[in-house]
């Protein structure tokens, strides 16, 4: 008996010593991962994009005006003194300050992201289930009208540039049918916004009791949610029909007809559960890229989140407020593939084993 108590606590002292050396090596593959996208981050935003001294200079400025404005912005300094500065501000939560807006980027970042979290969120919601739900039927339907139909509307949306869509529905629902407002972001021009308790305009209009905010925030927010939506929408479906048609051919699921269960349990408990596992792979991607800020669609529409910041920085040569977004959206990513890890366990008890 005494025997296998010891047998049992070394066994135990041996998963939570190999836990403890998975989770050290994943935290260090991630600080690996960032490191990299900040070296090279640092190097492409300083070879490739335009000398942000002409931001603060003439057209006519002479060498000599260049270079002070040069040195007292740093860039004057060799490449590897300024990486060094980076990383030291860095180290200390610094993600330095803005060229543009000449605030510290990370409260400029923290100031735009309620924005792009609430537009993310929305078409998150509507993209994920509609693509879940549709997938599903699409593969219980394989070959049918309606199979046929979602192949052909998810490749448009694997294909169609999100953009190219953002601008589409605008031309469609703005200017010939008079639907939708203007892109001029979150509330129409004049509407003054909310108190703000939880970022999301909408949200908050409704808590003050303002229905007239409410229903113009949502107003501006229905077609930047559509386009984006539709991003997450495509790879979703197109995912789930794939794995469900392999799933729905599966032995286990003859048993379980056999067994007389219903065929929403059947579809949407036992074949979805286990097709989950390259439909995740792709929930990582789609919600990584909607939290990112989606750049050109929050540029299309106006909308003030860290996308449209992102843009602005890239288009004014801001190399801190670059530096900024990309870690930001490299520490998000970090953190979504890690829980895709964790998901995948817990979707398949195999790879727990």
């Amino acid at each position: 008996m005494a025997i296998d108590v010891a047998l049992t606590s070394a066994r135990r002292l041996v998963v939570r010593a190999g836990a403890a050396r998975a989770l050290t090596a994943r935290i260090a593959g991630a600080l690996v991962v960032i490191l990299g996208v900040v070296v090279i981050t640092f190097v492409l935003t300083r070879v490739f994009i335009a000398d942000p001294a002409s931001l603060f200079v003439s057209p006519t400025a002479d060498a000599a005006e260049r270079a002070r404005v040069r040195e007292e912005m740093g860039l004057a300094d060799p490449l590897w003194t300024q990486f060094g500065d980076f990383i030291g501000g860095l180290l200390r939560g610094d993600l330095g300050t803005s060229y543009l807006t000449n605030r510290p980027v990370t409260a400029d970042l923290l100031d735009r992201l309620p924005a792009t979290l609430e537009l993310a969120l929305y078409a998150l919601i509507i993209g994920i289930s509609v693509g879940l739900a549709v997938g599903v039927i699409a593969a219980v339907k394989e070959n049918s009208i309606f199979d046929h139909a979602v192949r052909v509307i998810t490749v448009s949306g694997l294909a169609l540039p999100q953009f190219w869509l953002g601008l589409m529905l605008v031309w469609l629902f703005f200017v010939v049918l008079g639907w939708a407002p203007g892109p001029s972001g979150r509330l129409p021009i004049g509407v003054a916004a909310p108190p703000s308790i939880t970022g999301f305009v909408v949200i908050d209009a409704g808590l003050t009791g303002q229905a007239d905010t409410m229903f113009a925030a949502v107003r501006q927010l229905w077609l930047p949610v559509l386009t984006l939506s539709y991003g997450v929408f495509a790879p979703i479906a197109r995912g789930a029909r794939a794995a469900m048609i392999l799933s729905l051919k599966s032995d286990y699921l003859r048993t379980a007809r056999a067994l007389g269960l219903s065929r929403p349990r059947i579809w949407f408990i036992y074949a979805l559960k286990n097709a989950m596992l390259p439909v995740l792979t792709m929930l990582a991607g789609t919600i990584g890229w909607a939290f990112s800020g989606a750049v050109l669609v929050e540029g299309v529409f106006a909308w003030p989140g860290v996308g449209q910041y992102a843009l602005n920085a890239m288009q004014s040569s801001d190399f801190p407020a670059v530096q900024g977004f990309v870690i930001y959206a490299a520490i998000l990513y970090v953190i979504i593939y890690q829980l895709l890890d964790l998901a995948y366990i817990s979707a398949d008890p195999r790879i727990r084993t």
